[in-house]
């Protein structure tokens, strides 16, 4: 069988792209995947005692982007969930991103005050200020509070999950979770936020659910590639083994979890816990939180960054760093000679971070203007 679309990967790239192509164009499509599973790191699943946990780590879905939540929308319906996160700072479990109510925990009254009105006076109500450029501040008290706030948020957890210190990454990192003037302790302040009401791989099973859509797990694109017939091929895997590493290989940090059960209701009071600077692992994560299950049991994830080995472990996030975008380059120019046959997209193949919501965005623009126009 003759397919028009070979689609390497079945996460949100692969099968955002397959979906469209399959219901709009009508046209037929291949997914290779080589893991077991659809959805990629949205991958959900039951464990042994019916808890509903997410295998690589906390995905909770948020967007400011109304045309991205209501294509979702047509696949799952949600359960509304607002995300807290607190950190272990100088014994205290304080809101991040840090604020003005994180202000009241770690400092005196009457100091916490203080700062909080130069905060105020400096940059203004409710805005978000990056960590390294708060630290530029040309105030005494407010370079200090800069100062403690990158020791005892930052450093420490930067250094624990890219191995690298904050001012050695691009700046998008650290603005990431940035300063915040404001009493709101939400981690997100998106429009939407929610998750999944039944998980997210019963949603991509309603994304991949159609008649023009054909699923190949535990196969490898490059094992199968000279077997199947096809008119064009989407790529989001590593682009780096797309090209067979020909100008080196691009670095990734990964992670490990270690999951644990309890016969209580929760082990923790909100869904995340971090630990800027103790102990060897990033956060906790408590999915009944996230998902809202009604069980007598809960399980918990402790996250440990690690560095990324090739067929050892996952790449997870593409490390921001000069050096590294340059030889990412070299594949991108790469990719353009291939681009009347091969569309590269997604996150290993974009060799960029994207949050779920953005990868969404994505999938849907490349569709309607490098896909849409094909007959």
């Amino acid at each position: 069988m003759k397919y028009d679309f070979l689609i390497v990967g079945a996460g949100y790239a692969g099968s955002v792209l397959a979906e469209r192509i399959a219901s709009q164009l009508n046209k037929k499509c291949l997914i290779v995947e080589k893991r077991n599973h659809i959805a990629g790191n949205a991958y959900d699943y039951y464990d042994e005692n019916g808890l509903l946990v997410h295998k690589f780590g906390p995905h909770i879905f948020h967007t400011n982007s109304k045309k991205v939540w209501d294509y979702l929308s047509s696949f799952t319906k949600w359960n509304n969930y607002v995300h807290y996160v607190k950190a272990y700072i100088d014994g205290y479990l304080v809101p991040i991103p840090f604020n003005l109510n994180s202000l009241y925990q770690v400092f005196p009254l009457k100091y916490a005050q203080k700062l909080e009105k130069k905060l105020i006076e400096h940059y203004g109500y409710g805005l978000k200020i990056p960590i390294l450029k708060m630290m530029e501040v040309n105030d005494t008290e407010l370079n200090f509070l800069a100062n403690y706030i990158y020791k005892n948020v930052f450093h420490g957890y930067t250094l624990k999950q890219w191995g690298l210190k904050p001012e050695e990454l691009e700046s998008s990192v650290t603005s990431r979770v940035p300063v915040y003037i404001s009493r709101d302790n939400r981690y997100f302040q998106d429009t939407y936020q929610a998750l999944p009401l039944n998980g997210y791989t019963e949603m991509f099973r309603k994304i991949l659910n159609h008649k023009n859509i054909h699923l190949l797990l535990n196969v490898d694109f490059n094992e199968v590639k000279d077997y199947i017939k096809y008119d064009k091929l989407i790529f989001t895997g590593p682009i780096d083994i797309y090209f067979n590493y020909m100008h080196g290989e691009l670095p990734y940090r990964s992670l490990e979890f270690e999951f644990r059960t309890f016969e209580q209701e929760f082990f923790q009071e909100i869904g995340q816990k971090n630990f800027p600077n103790n102990y060897d692992y990033t956060r906790i994560t408590e999915f009944k939180h996230l998902t809202q299950q009604k069980h007598h049991f809960t399980t918990v994830a402790y996250e440990f960054p690690k560095q990324h080995i090739r067929n050892i472990n996952e790449p997870y996030y593409p490390i921001p760093k000069e050096e590294n975008n340059e030889l990412y380059q070299k594949y991108k120019s790469e990719a353009e000679k291939s681009a009347d046959n091969v569309i590269f997209c997604g996150r290993l193949a974009e060799y960029k971070y994207y949050n779920m919501d953005q990868i969404v965005g994505v999938a849907l623009q490349v569709f309607e203007k490098k896909i849409a126009g094909i007959r």
